[in-house]
């Protein structure tokens, strides 16, 4: 019996499932990295068709919902607990929680993303050197625009069993935050009163509001 080709939106759907399946339990966290490895898997080659950034983190939740379940939500509490207990530590630099820990899809090897906006980056660390909290330097990439990135200076450090990574912003960009990379727009972000709200909230997998 010969067997019809997968139309090019069945398999764009396979290809995110499967990407989404791959960040949930390898704790694969590019976007892109997880769609060109699932694509491997089911045999696909070339990058035309594969699902948008959006789709993957869509069947990531669901894959989370269905198949992790409890074991998801502890954990995802548990990340949203230090990140509540880091913000507070650094309330003087408008901490925003922003990334997998705030949307509900924190995977296995997540990491607790914080923005910071203080006058120097150098001023977190010796904040955070003073209270015995070592830190090592990191830069990220953001993007701002179609074609604008900035290499935000930042410091990750290890509280218990969690990674957190702190972007360090001038003051005046708390009024423009990055674009997110899951679907482009301004990227969602929670300032210490949502977090806590978001603890005490039914539901621990939803996602938090915007600030």
């Amino acid at each position: 019996m010969n067997h019809s080709p997968l139309s090019p939106e069945h398999l764009r759907r396979q290809i995110a499932v499967e990407a989404g399946r791959i960040m949930a339990e390898e704790g694969v966290r590019d976007y892109s990295a997880a769609k060109r490895k699932a694509a491997e898997r089911l045999g696909v080659h070339g990058r035309g068709g594969l699902p948008s950034n959006l789709e993957v983190d869509e069947a990531m939740q669901e894959y989370q919902r269905l198949f992790l379940g409890a074991e998801h939500a502890a954990r995802l509490r548990r990340l949203r607990e230090v990140a509540l207990e880091a913000m507070t530590l650094l309330a003087d630099y408008e901490p925003r929680l922003v990334g997998g820990v705030l949307r509900g899809t924190a995977g296995p090897e997540e990491v607790v993303n914080l923005l910071l906006y203080a006058d120097t980056p150098e001023e977190v660390a010796l904040f955070l050197d003073a209270r015995g909290i070592r830190t090592r330097a990191e830069e990220q990439r953001f993007r701002f625009g179609r074609r604008e990135w900035a290499d935000v200076p930042g410091w990750t450090y290890v509280a218990g069993d969690v990674t957190l990574r702190l972007a360090v912003f001038p003051p005046e960009a708390l009024r423009r935050p990055p674009l997110s990379p899951v679907d482009g727009r301004a990227m969602r972000r929670a300032h210490i009163g949502a977090v806590r709200r978001l603890l005490t909230a039914a539901g621990p997998g939803a996602p938090g509001p915007a600030d």
